[in-house]
């Protein structure tokens, strides 16, 4: 017998393909990541050029223009929410505070700003001197943040600009995208079956958003209700706010709180009890009502969906947390076909969507 024979041969190239598979995904994860948040996207788009194409005045059962309008609707709803809740100042010089950034980092990893810091508040010299002191000690930390925080923020702009259109390509064609991956990357005997499979992960799918848009609603009227007995300008235009955001892990609502606070505070409005709200809100809301929303929409126990969010949390951070919950959902829908192909209890039709008629031998 030869060394290595056939067999050894062929697990070896299939867990080299493997390797090489894996390798391949990591080089290219940020590109992943980005065609899966447009996906989702598209699952939220969806519904709303769905109700255009069955009540529109004008052009009906064509999704094009009817995904134009959608996206005219969101474009429009982010410009109003700019221009109300911006400080007109900052929409005027955008450019000189962006030109002034770079200075400001090097004033700050320098230590100069301490002096700054010490006139406006009455330090003494001492103080200030500790502090630049402090500053300068960390200068490479200060920078090497400055420069992460750049890329971060690169990427973010690059994924805004790049998502929603890559996700008007899977609203016109994402049925047709699917139908050639499976019809490329299956048999004819497997075809159906995995047919099936995709129904469910779309099923899916639309049930994750759905339940996104719960929890984006309950935090805008809740948000809303708040800003609106404790005196804050613009509440309804903040509940918004609040409510988009709720599809950000972690970063969105920490970036509503600072908001919500910082106009409060120079509203002169009732910030700290608001504060004790959102605080109070973010406990019900991460525990409690988000679990089990989710929960029920993707038929997961609130305990796993949980354990699932810190996994993700641990292993992938915010983009780890966000995407958990549906990919604990599709490895859920895969685990239940593959053992329902496994053990024979049910079979489904591609054209009916139901459990075939078993016939009996004759």
């Amino acid at each position: 017998m030869s060394f290595p024979d056939r067999r050894t041969t062929e697990i070896f190239l299939t867990v080299l393909f493997f390797l090489v598979l894996l390798a391949i995904v990591y080089a290219a994860r940020r590109v992943i990541i980005i065609f899966i948040f447009a996906i989702l996207f598209a699952y939220l788009i969806n519904p709303v050029v769905r109700f255009l194409q069955s009540h529109s005045l004008f052009v009906k059962d064509l999704r094009g223009p009817h995904i134009a309008e959608a996206y005219l609707v969101f474009v429009i709803l982010i410009v109003l929410l700019v221009h109300a809740l911006a400080p007109q100042s900052l929409l005027k010089d955008q450019g000189k505070y962006l030109n002034a950034i770079p200075a400001s980092i090097d004033r700050i990893a320098t230590g100069e700003i301490a002096g700054d810091i010490g006139t406006r508040y009455g330090w003494s010299q001492a103080q200030e001197l500790r502090l630049k002191l402090l500053l300068a000690q960390h200068e490479g930390a200060i920078r090497g943040f400055a420069g992460t925080a750049a890329v971060a923020a690169t990427t973010l702009i690059s994924g805004i600009l790049v998502i929603p259109i890559l996700a008007i390509f899977f609203l016109s064609n994402g049925a047709d995208m699917t139908r050639a991956c499976i019809q490329l990357f299956s048999g004819a005997a497997r075809r159906a079956s995995v047919q099936v499979l995709a129904e469910e992960i779309n099923a899916m799918l639309n049930s994750y958003i759905r339940a996104k848009v719960i929890l984006g609603g309950l935090s805008f009227l809740v948000y809303s209700v708040a800003m609106l007995a404790l005196g804050f300008p613009h509440a309804i235009l903040l509940g918004v706010l609040g409510g988009i955001l709720e599809f950000v892990p972690i970063i969105g609502w920490m970036t509503s709180a600072v908001a919500f606070l910082t106009i409060g505070s120079l509203a002169h409005a009732h910030w700290i009890w608001m504060a004790v709200l959102l605080g109070l809100w973010r406990l019900m809301m991460d525990y409690f009502i988000a679990p089990r929303v989710v929960g029920e929409n993707l038929e997961i126990h609130p305990l796993i969906v949980i354990f699932g969010m810190m996994v993700g949390g641990a292993v992938g951070g915010i983009v780890g947390i966000y995407l958990s919950i549906p990919l604990l959902a599709v490895m859920r829908v895969i685990w239940r076909r593959s053992r329902e192909n496994s053990t024979g209890e049910e079979a489904y039709s591609i054209d009916t969507f139901r459990p075939k008629d078993i016939r009996m031998p004759q």
